[in-house]
């Protein structure tokens, strides 16, 4: 679990560094708040959506280790290359936006198999505790880029000397991967769990239908309908800082520092998460809708000291969102089958990112009030769901 966190850590510095500055990257390039608004909600839209291909694909390939190098490498090409963006005129905004977007297909590469070779390992530990483990050593990478960011941005007045640096980590996560896998071919050697054979429904799934997870238990998919309500309702870090910046209630240089701090606020969400996720089981994932609705009345205010609990607020979902949301998942669902439930479940988050970015793009500059209600209107839809997934159920449910 170390050692994947410290290529998580050096992938992070590389994209969480440009992440936390693209809103006022794009603006620079001549973005508006619904370009802002679509480019990151499609971003994160496709690291998700394209799980759907790539978690099966894993499954069924087993090149777990494959797939996990391919996307890590395409994150640290695709990250110093946003340093090129300036200098292109016209093509400047399409490149910087290709870039994101292409970036972010990486994540989608990657994360079913990285994800899957997690659950193995963190077996032996409590998944709670080893996805926890695993996301604070992510995150100190997440907290550590931004800051690079802003000491460059600060000392050039640019943005685009940050963006060749982060080439340094990008490169370093790879050499790394390359190393552990080296080391530690079969990560399930340290799964001490022996996972339960999918239950049986009543007519077994076509070949297609078993590629799009139809042979999932139904609290699987019923708990990716919450998470995805919870993924809708919270507004990407693009337009925190597309607002941030566009009022002047925080300047250039600070923007990536907000980032850093929603990144530690990450960090400590993961670990209190998991190991109360240990204690308590999914229960502790009530609180995930709840700090999404407070979000953007805090993040899209007119104070900088709401701004910045927005912000931090965000991290915390974002944090428990990205680790535990997964231990819950890895406990639904058979091991053979966990990377295709990985990319099911990510699919569903990307639809509700897309659909959420553009709602956020285009109700920004009409109406924030509307903006607030609709999407704390969301997060409430999500924690009835959420509340109906921890529901128990009868032992002779037929699929879960």
């Amino acid at each position: 679990m170390v050692s994947f966190g410290v290529v998580s850590l050096a992938a992070d510095m590389a994209y969480e560094g440009a992440r936390s500055i693209s809103g006022p990257l794009l603006g620079a390039l001549g973005a508006s708040a619904m370009v802002v608004g679509l480019v990151t909600g499609a971003g994160e839209a496709m690291s998700l959506l394209l799980r759907l291909a790539f978690g099966p694909l894993a499954d069924r390939t087993g090149r777990y280790w494959s797939l996990t190098l391919v996307g890590y490498t395409l994150t640290a090409v695709c990250v110093p290359l946003l340093a090129v963006a300036p200098f292109v005129g016209g093509a400047g905004l399409a490149l910087a936006c290709g870039l994101i977007l292409t970036e972010r297909a990486g994540k989608a590469v990657r994360s079913p198999a990285k994800t899957a070779l997690l659950a193995q390992a963190a077996g032996a530990v409590g998944r709670g505790r080893g996805f926890a483990v695993h996301k604070a050593l992510d995150q100190v990478g997440a907290f550590t880029g931004p800051l690079l960011v802003a000491a460059l941005a600060a000392a050039t007045g640019l943005i685009w000397p940050a963006m060749a640096v982060l080439a340094v980590p990008g490169a370093l996560a790879v050499g790394l991967l390359l190393w552990i896998r080296l080391r530690v071919p079969d990560p399930a050697a340290y799964d001490t769990e022996r996972a339960a054979p999918p239950a049986a429904a009543s007519r077994p799934p076509t070949a297609l239908g078993r590629w799009f997870g139809a042979d999932l238990p139904r609290r699987f998919f019923l708990f990716a309908a919450a998470a995805g309500a919870a993924t809708a309702g919270l507004v990407t870090f693009g337009i925190i800082s597309f607002h941030a910046h566009r009022t002047g209630l925080i300047p250039l240089a600070g923007i990536p520092l907000l980032y850093a701090g929603a990144m530690a606020a990450a960090a400590v969400a993961a670990l209190a998460s998991g190991y109360l996720y240990d204690r308590w089981s999914g229960r502790v994932l009530l609180a995930l809708p709840l700090l999404g609705a407070a979000v953007p009345a805090l993040a899209l205010s007119g104070s900088v000291d709401a701004v910045v609990a927005g912000a931090l607020l965000w991290g915390a979902a974002v944090g428990v969102q990205d680790s535990t949301v997964k231990a819950l998942v890895a406990d639904i669902v058979p091991a053979a089958r966990r990377a295709t439930a990985y990319g099911v479940f990510a699919a569903v988050q990307g639809l509700a990112a897309l659909a959420g970015g553009g709602l956020v793009g285009a109700l920004y500059t009409r109406s924030l009030p509307t903006l607030i209600a609709v999407l704390g209107a969301t997060q409430l839809l999500a924690l009835g769901l959420l509340a109906a997934t921890l529901t128990p159920r009868r032992a002779s449910s037929p699929r879960g």
